[in-house]
């Protein structure tokens, strides 16, 4: 072969290398050109379901929000409802039998009075809880952390679980281990209301022997908070280990036998249990059924629970005063001869409960005058101060046809109105005394009203416009 036959051959085998190569380049070409339109149409579609997820998480998210707006609404219109009527029930049933007429009352009528009078208050206790739990459910609980007296905190439980214990014919004291703080850090009312439950539970199961609460002070341990720990035990019913397991859990109880023996939602020791974490602790049960409970709640007592330790005495304790103080009668007309004069304007649309309040403000020597909704109110307060003759103070229900509390609060600040005006609602929500504060009004009192906290409320309201009347 010569030298031109070669050249030609090497030709030939090279444009068949470069052939190959060409079809090897296409055919990647039309590989990555597939993947690239696969890509692209896996982009596309992975786009439209995370934009059809981003909408889908919207649309849960705003049917969320609005269930859990409904449920505040209908759990505040069903506080309004039930509140509203036990005004009237419990404050009537007060009055009855704190009347001087009740030595000439039939004993058996004296009877039923309270046992209406116990009932309206049962009925309280049962939506206090359900708000309770609708509220620490929604985040909607928070815990105040206070410098308080711990002796002080457990001689108001003492003072009303003594009294209870009493009635049933069995034991109540208290006890303490080894020294406890004098102050701790925490939140006052929400304490009480766990070891109120607690207690209360205990005396409600027990019907020989008695209850006793246990006082330790845990310590702390390094970099630990300092534990304080109330251990309440009692010789009633005692509960099964499977009742241990879900006596926390809401609206449980030991059994159906328990809800029929001795009532109750079975959302007390849920609240406790709650409660004991939001301030920093838990609860926990040991029981031997048919032997009695101990009920232990430990608390976060805080850094200034370690600034000065006592070392008090059962006996110490158990002098806490059970007496219950004179009646609601003799402390309004305590106030009625105290001096304090002033004209009240009520302004409520309900009948009974405009009766009702009248009837206690008059006890404790007011002027009333009523409104019966919030335009007769606000043209009658500034009526009165036109001619010179302003009512010392103005009590506004909030829920009113016409013309709503605060409605009617904006309308009198917006025209000058400077007097006291003290929110009366039958709403117990999160964010109602904020509301009530942010209309115009200067305090709040939530119905079923306490005669003699609203009493006090007015009392010191009262010494505030005498004040400002004298400068």
């Amino acid at each position: 072969m010569d030298k031109t036959e070669r050249s030609a051959e090497t030709l030939a085998q090279e444009l068949a290398e470069r052939l190959e190569e060409i079809k090897r380049i296409r055919k990647e070409n039309l590989l990555l050109s597939q993947n690239a339109k696969r890509n692209a149409e896996l982009l596309r579609s992975t786009t439209e379901l995370s934009n059809k997820s981003t909408q889908e998480l919207r649309k849960a998210k705003r049917r969320a929000e609005t269930a859990v707006k409904a449920k505040s609404q209908f759990l505040a219109n069903m506080s309004h409802e039930i509140r509203t009527p036990l005004t009237a029930i419990v404050g009537y049933t007060d009055l009855m039998l704190e009347g001087e007429d009740l030595p000439a009352l039939p004993q058996v009528y004296v009877e039923h009075l309270e046992t209406i009078r116990r009932n309206g208050r049962h009925l309280l206790t049962i939506l206090n809880d359900i708000l309770d739990v609708s509220k620490i459910e929604a985040g909607r609980v928070d815990a105040e952390r206070l410098p308080v007296s711990l002796q002080e905190i457990v001689d108001d439980v003492l003072g009303v679980m003594r009294q209870a214990a009493s009635n049933k014919g069995i034991g109540f004291d208290v006890s303490y281990t080894g020294k406890v703080p004098v102050t701790i850090q925490t939140d006052p009312t929400r304490l009480r209301q766990v070891l109120m439950n607690l207690i209360g539970n205990a005396i409600k199961f027990t019907e020989q022997g008695g209850v006793r609460l246990a006082i330790e002070f845990l310590g702390s341990g390094d970099g630990e908070s300092p534990m304080l720990q109330f251990a309440v035990a009692d010789t009633g019913v005692g509960l099964s280990p499977a009742a241990c397991d879900r006596i926390f859990d809401a609206f449980s109880q030991a059994d159906a036998s328990t809800t029929r023996e001795f009532g109750g939602t079975g959302l007390g020791l849920t609240i406790c249990k709650q409660l004991a974490g939001i301030l920093g602790g838990d609860v926990s049960v040991e029981s031997i059924e048919g032997h009695g409970s101990t009920f232990t709640l430990t608390i976060d007592a805080g850094a200034v629970a370690t600034t000065c330790l006592v070392d008090p005495t059962v006996h110490e304790a158990e002098d806490v005063s059970t007496e219950a103080g004179p009646s609601t009668a003799t402390f309004l007309d305590g106030i009625k001869h105290s001096g304090t004069r002033g004209r009240v304007l009520l302004v409520e649309d309900g009948p009974d409960n405009r009766k009702l309040i009248s009837l206690t403000l008059e006890k404790g020597g007011f002027e009333v005058t009523c409104a019966e909704n919030g335009a007769i109110g606000v043209e009658m307060a500034l009526v009165a101060s036109a001619e010179a003759e302003p009512f010392d103070l103005i009590l506004m229900d909030m829920q009113m046809p016409v013309l709503d509390g605060y409605g009617a609060t904006q309308k009198l600040r917006e025209a000058g109105y400077t007097r006291p005006i003290i929110a009366l609602t039958a709403h117990a929500m999160r964010g109602d005394r904020e509301k009530c504060l942010e209309a115009g009004c200067d305090d709040f009192a939530t119905k079923p009203l306490d005669r003699r906290e609203l009493m006090l409320t007015l009392m010191s309201h009262m010494t505030k416009v005498d004040q400002n009347d004298q400068i």
